[in-house]
């Protein structure tokens, strides 16, 4: 398999983190968003939205989307299952990772940050507000949701957890103030801990460049 990846990217840095849990070999194929590599005719080819993460399967299909890439995982390979079997704790699992890939991360991902700055003439302390209210929000909601034992939703790794860990990181880069939130950073330290999420951070990537 390869995985077409950026070392800041969250989404794929869940995407690592699912196929470092799964116990899967993969190569990488650094997109690099400063050098417009994914705006390359050759990369568009690949994924039309212009993003990553990419998963090639070693048939040549391609997927495309963190979230869709962890269910196929989850899926082709079962261990270790990344949602709970009962349905009620699947759904909390699955709520607290939704909170990330579809309030959180939609808000603040590159694009719209971007947007802010070129179209809208936002200035880095706007942009950084903006930035700093929605993980805030997001977070606010989350640490309510999540009971670590010790992860974010029981005594076993999930998709939350997967999804929760790489915005973590993100708001630290961002210089969010997370002290208001002890049970995600509960979770943290409990998934930092884990080796198939030591070795997804994005610091231990190859293309990280500081």
């Amino acid at each position: 398999m390869r995985l077409y990846t950026f070392f800041r990217s969250s989404a794929a840095y869940r995407t690592r983190i699912a196929l470092n849990l799964k116990g899967l070999s993969y190569d990488m194929t650094s997109i690099v968003f400063a050098k417009g590599d994914h705006l390359s005719p050759g990369y568009q080819a690949v994924n039309p939205q212009k993003r990553v993460p990419t998963l090639e399967l070693d048939d040549g299909l391609r997927l495309h989307q963190s979230l869709a890439i962890i269910e196929y995982l989850d899926e082709i390979h079962p261990q270790p299952p990344f949602l709970p079997r009962d349905p009620v704790e699947r759904a909390k699992a699955r709520a607290i990772a939704q909170v990330v890939a579809c309030d959180i991360h939609p808000l603040n991902n590159v694009g719209p940050l971007n947007y802010l700055r070129q179209q809208m003439g936002q200035g880095e302390e706007a942009v950084n507000a903006w930035y700093h209210h929605w993980v805030l929000e997001g977070f606010h909601a989350i640490e309510a949701l999540i009971d670590p034992a010790p992860y974010a939703a029981g005594p076993a790794v999930t998709v939350a957890d997967i999804c929760l860990i790489p915005q973590i990181a993100n708001a630290r880069r961002f210089k969010v103030p997370l002290e208001a939130f002890p049970k995600i950073l509960a979770v943290e330290a409990a998934c930092n801990a884990l080796e198939p999420f030591e070795r997804a951070k994005p610091e231990n990537q190859p293309d990280a460049t500081g």
